[in-house]
Protein backbone atom coordinates (compact mmCIF):
# COMPACT_ATOMS: atom_id res chain seq x y z
CA UNK A 1 0.00 0.00 0.00
CA UNK A 2 1.00 3.69 -0.26
CA UNK A 3 -0.09 7.15 1.21
CA UNK A 4 -2.23 9.65 -0.57
CA UNK A 5 0.44 11.84 -0.89
CA UNK A 6 2.37 9.77 -2.61
CA UNK A 7 -0.11 9.10 -4.95
CA UNK A 8 -0.77 12.29 -5.48
CA UNK A 9 2.40 13.60 -6.49
CA UNK A 10 3.40 11.04 -8.42
CA UNK A 11 -0.10 11.64 -10.88
CA UNK A 12 1.08 15.39 -10.53
CA UNK A 13 4.39 14.22 -12.04
CA UNK A 14 3.07 12.83 -14.96
CA UNK A 15 0.76 15.45 -16.04
CA UNK A 16 3.64 18.36 -15.42
CA UNK A 17 6.31 16.65 -17.06
CA UNK A 18 4.28 14.64 -20.10
CA UNK A 19 0.74 15.98 -19.83
CA UNK A 20 -1.03 12.70 -19.76
CA UNK A 21 -3.92 13.41 -17.06
CA UNK A 22 -4.93 11.33 -14.91
CA UNK A 23 -6.37 13.37 -11.91
CA UNK A 24 -10.05 12.84 -12.87
CA UNK A 25 -9.47 8.83 -13.60
CA UNK A 26 -10.56 6.26 -10.88
CA UNK A 27 -8.62 6.26 -8.01
CA UNK A 28 -9.30 2.83 -6.80
CA UNK A 29 -8.43 1.64 -10.33
CA UNK A 30 -5.41 3.64 -10.64
CA UNK A 31 -4.13 2.23 -7.17
CA UNK A 32 -4.78 -1.34 -8.31
CA UNK A 33 -2.62 -0.69 -11.13
CA UNK A 34 0.22 1.19 -9.67
CA UNK A 35 0.13 -1.63 -7.08
CA UNK A 36 0.77 -4.02 -10.22
CA UNK A 37 3.39 -1.58 -11.34
CA UNK A 38 5.62 -1.28 -8.41
CA UNK A 39 5.62 -5.50 -8.42
CA UNK A 40 6.93 -5.38 -12.44
CA UNK A 41 9.29 -2.89 -11.97
CA UNK A 42 10.77 -4.26 -8.32
CA UNK A 43 10.19 -0.52 -6.78
CA UNK A 44 9.17 -0.04 -3.18
CA UNK A 45 7.12 2.76 -3.23
CA UNK A 46 6.20 5.53 -5.42
CA UNK A 47 8.92 7.61 -4.33
CA UNK A 48 11.02 5.05 -6.62
CA UNK A 49 8.39 4.93 -9.37
CA UNK A 50 8.40 9.06 -9.45
CA UNK A 51 12.06 8.86 -9.60
CA UNK A 52 12.47 7.02 -12.23
CA UNK A 53 8.93 9.01 -14.25
CA UNK A 54 12.07 12.02 -13.32
CA UNK A 55 15.43 10.45 -14.43
CA UNK A 56 14.62 7.50 -16.42
CA UNK A 57 12.87 8.93 -20.37
CA UNK A 58 12.36 5.18 -21.36
CA UNK A 59 11.18 4.24 -18.32
CA UNK A 60 7.44 6.51 -19.14
CA UNK A 61 6.19 4.33 -21.68
CA UNK A 62 6.38 1.30 -19.80
CA UNK A 63 4.73 2.88 -16.76
CA UNK A 64 1.58 3.64 -19.24
CA UNK A 65 0.78 0.03 -19.79
CA UNK A 66 -0.34 0.20 -16.01
CA UNK A 67 -2.06 2.94 -16.04
CA UNK A 68 -4.59 1.82 -19.10
CA UNK A 69 -6.39 -0.60 -18.79
CA UNK A 70 -6.03 -2.28 -22.74
CA UNK A 71 -8.73 -5.55 -21.93
CA UNK A 72 -10.15 -5.98 -25.67
CA UNK A 73 -11.41 -8.75 -28.06
CA UNK A 74 -12.75 -9.01 -31.57
CA UNK A 75 -16.32 -8.54 -31.49
CA UNK A 76 -16.25 -8.10 -27.96
CA UNK A 77 -20.35 -8.19 -26.87
CA UNK A 78 -21.74 -9.83 -30.62
CA UNK A 79 -25.02 -8.15 -29.55
CA UNK A 80 -23.46 -4.62 -30.21
CA UNK A 81 -22.10 -5.28 -33.94
CA UNK A 82 -24.74 -7.21 -34.83
CA UNK A 83 -27.09 -3.98 -33.75
CA UNK A 84 -24.96 -1.76 -35.94
CA UNK A 85 -25.09 -4.28 -38.87
CA UNK A 86 -28.59 -4.46 -38.65
CA UNK A 87 -29.80 -1.03 -37.74
CA UNK A 88 -27.47 1.58 -37.76
CA UNK A 89 -25.47 0.80 -40.73
CA UNK A 90 -28.58 0.88 -43.17
CA UNK A 91 -29.30 4.58 -42.26
CA UNK A 92 -25.23 5.32 -42.46
CA UNK A 93 -24.99 4.40 -45.79
CA UNK A 94 -27.27 6.92 -47.22
CA UNK A 95 -24.55 9.04 -46.68
CA UNK A 96 -22.07 10.16 -49.47
CA UNK A 97 -19.10 9.04 -46.76
CA UNK A 98 -18.49 8.23 -43.29
CA UNK A 99 -16.30 9.31 -40.52
CA UNK A 100 -16.17 7.15 -37.61
CA UNK A 101 -14.11 7.64 -34.22
CA UNK A 102 -12.82 4.53 -32.14
CA UNK A 103 -12.04 6.18 -28.57
CA UNK A 104 -9.61 4.24 -26.44
CA UNK A 105 -9.10 1.59 -29.04
CA UNK A 106 -6.43 0.07 -27.19
CA UNK A 107 -4.40 -2.46 -29.54
CA UNK A 108 -6.93 -2.31 -32.48
CA UNK A 109 -9.34 -5.41 -32.57
CA UNK A 110 -12.41 -2.96 -32.41
CA UNK A 111 -10.60 -1.51 -35.54
CA UNK A 112 -10.53 -4.46 -37.00
CA UNK A 113 -14.00 -5.59 -36.37
CA UNK A 114 -15.08 -2.19 -36.99
CA UNK A 115 -13.57 -2.54 -40.88
CA UNK A 116 -14.95 -5.76 -41.32
CA UNK A 117 -18.76 -5.25 -40.59
CA UNK A 118 -18.49 -2.02 -43.00
CA UNK A 119 -16.64 -4.28 -45.69
CA UNK A 120 -19.67 -6.69 -45.17
CA UNK A 121 -21.89 -3.86 -45.13
CA UNK A 122 -20.73 -3.25 -48.63
CA UNK A 123 -19.82 0.61 -47.06
CA UNK A 124 -17.06 1.51 -49.10
CA UNK A 125 -16.25 5.60 -48.56
CA UNK A 126 -15.51 5.92 -44.95
CA UNK A 127 -12.53 6.88 -42.40
CA UNK A 128 -12.40 5.64 -38.98
CA UNK A 129 -10.72 7.58 -36.95
CA UNK A 130 -8.82 5.27 -34.15
CA UNK A 131 -7.09 6.84 -30.93
CA UNK A 132 -5.31 5.61 -27.77
CA UNK A 133 -3.84 7.47 -24.89
CA UNK A 134 -0.43 5.16 -24.87
CA UNK A 135 1.51 5.23 -28.48
CA UNK A 136 2.41 1.50 -28.05
CA UNK A 137 -1.08 0.22 -28.00
CA UNK A 138 -1.28 2.13 -31.40
CA UNK A 139 2.46 0.81 -32.82
CA UNK A 140 0.58 -3.16 -32.02
CA UNK A 141 -3.10 -1.47 -33.97
CA UNK A 142 -1.37 -0.85 -36.92
CA UNK A 143 0.62 -4.17 -37.44
CA UNK A 144 -2.64 -5.99 -36.69
CA UNK A 145 -0.95 -9.07 -35.71
CA UNK A 146 -2.65 -11.70 -32.66
CA UNK A 147 -2.49 -14.08 -31.34
CA UNK A 148 -4.28 -17.07 -32.85
CA UNK A 149 -5.97 -18.42 -29.38
CA UNK A 150 -7.41 -14.90 -29.65
CA UNK A 151 -8.40 -15.05 -32.56
CA UNK A 152 -10.20 -18.88 -32.60
CA UNK A 153 -12.02 -17.52 -29.78
CA UNK A 154 -12.84 -14.29 -31.72
CA UNK A 155 -14.39 -16.34 -34.50
CA UNK A 156 -17.34 -17.41 -32.61
CA UNK A 157 -17.97 -13.48 -31.25
CA UNK A 158 -17.65 -12.44 -35.53
CA UNK A 159 -20.91 -15.43 -36.16
CA UNK A 160 -23.16 -14.14 -33.10
CA UNK A 161 -22.24 -10.32 -34.48
CA UNK A 162 -24.04 -12.21 -37.70
CA UNK A 163 -20.41 -12.26 -39.48
CA UNK A 164 -21.56 -13.30 -43.33
CA UNK A 165 -18.30 -15.26 -44.59
CA UNK A 166 -15.23 -16.79 -41.94
CA UNK A 167 -12.79 -14.58 -40.26
CA UNK A 168 -10.29 -16.43 -41.16
CA UNK A 169 -10.75 -14.82 -44.87
CA UNK A 170 -9.68 -11.83 -43.22
CA UNK A 171 -6.13 -12.96 -41.95
CA UNK A 172 -3.20 -15.36 -43.05
CA UNK A 173 -1.71 -17.66 -39.78
CA UNK A 174 2.20 -17.93 -39.00
CA UNK A 175 3.11 -19.40 -35.97
CA UNK A 176 1.24 -19.03 -32.98
CA UNK A 177 -0.01 -15.33 -34.42
CA UNK A 178 -2.22 -14.10 -37.74
CA UNK A 179 -1.83 -11.37 -38.90
CA UNK A 180 -5.03 -9.19 -40.37
CA UNK A 181 -5.28 -7.75 -43.83
CA UNK A 182 -3.84 -4.84 -44.07
CA UNK A 183 -6.38 -3.43 -46.68
CA UNK A 184 -8.43 -3.71 -43.47
CA UNK A 185 -6.37 -0.60 -42.24
CA UNK A 186 -6.80 1.12 -45.72
CA UNK A 187 -9.17 3.59 -44.57
CA UNK A 188 -7.57 4.19 -40.84
CA UNK A 189 -5.89 7.15 -39.37
CA UNK A 190 -4.11 5.94 -36.37
CA UNK A 191 -3.63 9.48 -33.33
CA UNK A 192 -2.88 9.76 -29.91
CA UNK A 193 -5.33 10.94 -28.06
CA UNK A 194 -6.92 12.08 -24.28
CA UNK A 195 -10.35 12.22 -23.63
CA UNK A 196 -8.88 14.07 -20.15
CA UNK A 197 -7.07 16.99 -22.08
CA UNK A 198 -7.37 16.96 -25.62
CA UNK A 199 -9.95 18.51 -28.31
CA UNK A 200 -12.78 17.05 -30.49
CA UNK A 201 -13.13 15.41 -33.51
CA UNK A 202 -15.70 16.83 -35.87
CA UNK A 203 -18.30 16.06 -38.13
CA UNK A 204 -17.97 12.33 -36.70
CA UNK A 205 -21.40 9.90 -38.02
CA UNK A 206 -20.82 7.62 -35.47
CA UNK A 207 -18.37 7.32 -32.07
CA UNK A 208 -17.80 4.11 -30.57
CA UNK A 209 -16.02 4.41 -26.83
CA UNK A 210 -17.20 1.27 -25.07
CA UNK A 211 -15.37 -0.05 -21.76
CA UNK A 212 -13.47 3.45 -21.28
CA UNK A 213 -15.63 5.79 -19.09
CA UNK A 214 -15.95 3.38 -16.16
CA UNK A 215 -12.67 4.32 -15.33
CA UNK A 216 -12.98 7.99 -15.25
CA UNK A 217 -14.63 9.91 -12.44
CA UNK A 218 -17.88 12.00 -13.11
CA UNK A 219 -16.24 15.33 -13.73
CA UNK A 220 -13.87 13.69 -16.38
CA UNK A 221 -17.02 11.55 -17.42
CA UNK A 222 -19.22 14.76 -18.10
CA UNK A 223 -16.41 16.31 -20.25
CA UNK A 224 -15.89 13.38 -22.87
CA UNK A 225 -19.65 13.42 -23.02
CA UNK A 226 -19.97 16.90 -24.04
CA UNK A 227 -16.45 15.85 -26.39
CA UNK A 228 -18.63 13.69 -28.20
CA UNK A 229 -21.82 15.61 -28.72
CA UNK A 230 -19.87 18.24 -30.19
CA UNK A 231 -17.88 15.94 -32.54
CA UNK A 232 -21.18 14.06 -33.80
CA UNK A 233 -23.17 15.26 -36.57
CA UNK A 234 -27.11 15.64 -36.55
CA UNK A 235 -28.32 12.07 -36.64
CA UNK A 236 -25.40 10.92 -35.83
CA UNK A 237 -24.73 7.51 -33.76
CA UNK A 238 -22.70 7.17 -29.97
CA UNK A 239 -22.17 3.46 -28.96
CA UNK A 240 -20.77 2.85 -25.07
CA UNK A 241 -20.07 -0.38 -22.77
CA UNK A 242 -22.30 -2.71 -21.71
CA UNK A 243 -21.99 -0.79 -18.11
CA UNK A 244 -21.47 2.60 -19.26
CA UNK A 245 -25.07 4.95 -20.14
CA UNK A 246 -25.95 8.67 -20.81
CA UNK A 247 -28.91 8.50 -18.67
CA UNK A 248 -27.05 10.56 -15.93
CA UNK A 249 -25.54 12.93 -17.87
CA UNK A 250 -25.63 16.54 -18.78
CA UNK A 251 -26.50 15.61 -22.23
CA UNK A 252 -28.77 12.64 -22.18
CA UNK A 253 -31.62 15.19 -23.57
CA UNK A 254 -29.48 15.44 -26.75
CA UNK A 255 -30.12 11.60 -27.81
CA UNK A 256 -32.39 9.29 -28.31
CA UNK A 257 -31.99 5.39 -27.14
CA UNK A 258 -31.99 3.31 -30.12
CA UNK A 259 -30.94 -0.02 -28.53
CA UNK A 260 -30.89 0.17 -24.73
CA UNK A 261 -29.39 -3.52 -24.27
CA UNK A 262 -26.28 -2.49 -26.74
CA UNK A 263 -26.17 0.73 -25.06
CA UNK A 264 -26.38 2.63 -28.49
CA UNK A 265 -27.42 6.54 -28.97
CA UNK A 266 -28.73 8.81 -31.67
CA UNK A 267 -28.21 12.62 -31.74
CA UNK A 268 -31.74 13.86 -31.62
CA UNK A 269 -32.16 16.84 -34.39
CA UNK A 270 -33.16 19.88 -32.06
CA UNK A 271 -34.21 23.38 -34.40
Amino acid sequence: MFSNDDFELLIQEIYSRYQYDFRLYSKSSLRRRLEQALIKFHCQNLKEIRMKVQTEKEFFPQLIAYLTVNTTEMFRDPGYFKSLRENVFPYLKTFPSLKIWIAGCSTGEEVISFSILLHEAGIKRFIIYATDINPMNLERAKKAIYDTEQVRKASSSYYEAGGTGSLADYYQAAYDSVQFNQDLLSNVVFSDHSLATDAVFSEMHLISCRNVLIYFEKPLQERVFKLFDESLVRDGFLGLGSKETLQFSSIKNKFEVRDRENKIYQKAWTP
